[in-house]
């Protein structure tokens, strides 16, 4: 009986494992056959059964026709292991003893045939793989990079327009006309209600000096009329220092009797920020009793890091949002950044003027900005509207086409490019290399960037060493190791830098090249 016989025997007996029995017929007979005696053989020992012996001396001197053609091509065997063990012929490894494994011979043939490369760094891919790895690459290329900053901050006072009503003289606080903070006051509003003794002596003084000089004017007397004159001047100018404006001073000449009060008015224009002082409060010479904030101008105040200083300069137009109106921009310029970092946020504060004469922004309030830098090749940003622009040093807003003297603050107009700008006319020769940011493998201090190879049979690149400049957004600035019209590559660099490691060649991890000497411990 043989084995389907004895299979289909044992399918009678129990015909509910048909399925099976099917199925693990079909696996004996594939693998093993019955010689003529019914015992059963391996397969593969039946067929060489048949083989004439010479046939078998054959296939075992002779090289097998069905051989991989990789193998047949090959002049260099390598260790999968340890790829800088290579050999001219089949082997083992020495360090792990593995078996050796051929290396195709375009691998080697097509990069050593190049001139003017180091090898060591060069690759070379047939054009399936490179699709397979999709590799891309884009030209260096000469322009001004754009990096755009996200910067958050907040609204705040303008410092330069801030003012205090204080006690130029002690007394006592009999009236407060402005009871509480928020309040918009015009400039000339009467604040405060102040009772001072000295401010009546003062008055006293003036009316006896006028009295007297009065008195001395019948008598013809010249020289004491001079003096009383000089006495009540001094008088007057007393009042003056104190507070008292020049018509409170006719008021009290006029009437002839000094007045117990006096009234302080709002020197300027603005919102009450803050209100130190109560109704009944003795004060002192200089004691603040109000402060105000002129909010037709404010600032804003941005955190900007360490990276993004490089591409801040005074003058710098920059667009912000609020929360308080959404799709609405406002704008502004730089006008102050901070020379000393925070110690605990590492930021610097970037001070922006902003007109605010609908007095819509509010101190406090939180913004989003968006400030865009062009730099070219000498570190200095381009800027259209300020190219040979004269601005002033200590309010950026005010850009002259001639030098002249600020209107605000009397300081001489300085050009563009001193504030860190640069012509456009020297700045078209001066546009830095720029590369995309994808095509810059980093590793602490070292950049690479892999270029294709022109003119060659195969897809071939080569890695080379380059030194970076700033990101500007999506495109790095490269300060040496390229020229115009190399193709780096943007996309797949990382798989090329891979097969460079299993080749024990220089790599963005290995700069050396070579494997571990000292094996491993299988």
């Amino acid at each position: 009986m043989n084995l389907t016989d004895k299979i289909s025997a044992f399918v009678q007996s129990r015909p509910g494992i048909a399925i099976i029995a099917v199925i693990l017929t079909v696996i004996l007979m594939t693998l093993f056959s019955e010689d003529d005696n019914g015992h059963l053989m391996p397969a593969d020992e039946a067929m060489l059964d048949h083989v004439p012996q010479m046939s078998r001396v054959s296939h075992a001197h002779h090289s097998d026709p069905l051989k991989p053609k990789a193998q047949a091509e090959a002049e260099v065997w390598s260790c999968s292991m340890h790829p800088h063990i290579q050999r001219d012929k089949p082997g083992q490894c020495p360090i792990c003893g593995m078996d050796l494994i051929p290396v195709p011979q375009h691998e080697t043939q097509n990069i050593a045939g190049m001139d003017g490369m180091d090898a060591a760094r060069k690759i070379s891919v047939s054009p399936a793989q490179k699709a397979l790895m999709r590799i891309e690459t884009f030209p260096v290329e000469r322009r001004f990079p754009i990096a755009s900053l996200r910067l958050v901050g907040k609204v705040a006072y303008d410092e330069t327009n801030l003012a205090s009503i204080t006690a130029w003289i002690p007394g006592r606080i009999d009236g407060l006309f402005v009871d509480y903070t928020g309040l918009k006051v015009q400039k000339g509003d009467h604040m405060v209600r102040l009772y001072s003794p000295e401010l009546y002596s003062a008055q006293e003084e003036l009316l006896q000096a006028i009295r007297g000089m009065a008195e001395i004017s019948k008598s013809g007397l010249s020289s004491l009329q001079a003096s009383a004159e000089g006495t009540v001047a001094a008088s007057r100018d007393k009042l003056r220092r104190w507070g008292l404006t020049a018509e409170q001073i006719k008021a009290i000449e006029k009437s002839g009797k000094p007045t117990e009060h006096v009234t302080i008015y709002s020197p300027a224009s603005g919102v009450v920020i803050h209100k130190n002082a109560q109704e009944g409060m003795y004060v002192e010479t200089g004691s603040r009793i109000f402060t105000i904030a002129d909010l037709s101008s404010v600032w804003v105040q941005l955190d900007a890091y360490e990276s993004d200083l490089q591409w801040l300069h005074y003058g710098q137009p920059v667009a912000f949002t609020t929360e308080a109106f959404p799709g609405e921009t406002f704008e502004g310029r730089v006008a102050f950044i901070d020379p000393v970092l925070n110690p605990k946020t590492r930021t610097a504060k970037v001070r922006v003027n902003v007109d605010n004469s609908d007095q819509r922004l509010k101190p406090e309030m939180f913004v989003r900005a968006n400030v865009s830098a062009r730099l070219a090749n000498d570190g200095k940003v381009v800027d259209e509207m300020l190219a040979g622009k004269w601005v002033s040093p200590m309010h950026p807003e005010i850009i002259r086409n001639t030098p002249g003297q600020c209107p605000v603050c009397g300081m001489e107009l300085v050009t563009a490019e001193s504030l860190g700008f640069t012509q456009i006319v020297a700045a078209d020769l001066s546009a830095p290399l720029v590369i995309p940011a994808t095509a810059a493998l980093l590793t602490g201090n070292r950049a690479i960037v892999y270029i294709e190879v022109p003119d060659t049979d195969r897809p071939t690149y080569v890695g080379r060493e380059v030194v970076l400049g700033p990101r500007a957004g999506e495109d790095y600035v490269v300060k040496s190791g390229l020229k115009v019209g190399d193709l780096v590559v943007v996309s797949g660099n990382f798989k090329i830098d891979s097969a460079l490691q299993i080749q024990a060649k220089p790599s963005m991890m290995n700069p050396e090249g070579g494997g571990a000497t000292g094996g491993h411990n299988h």
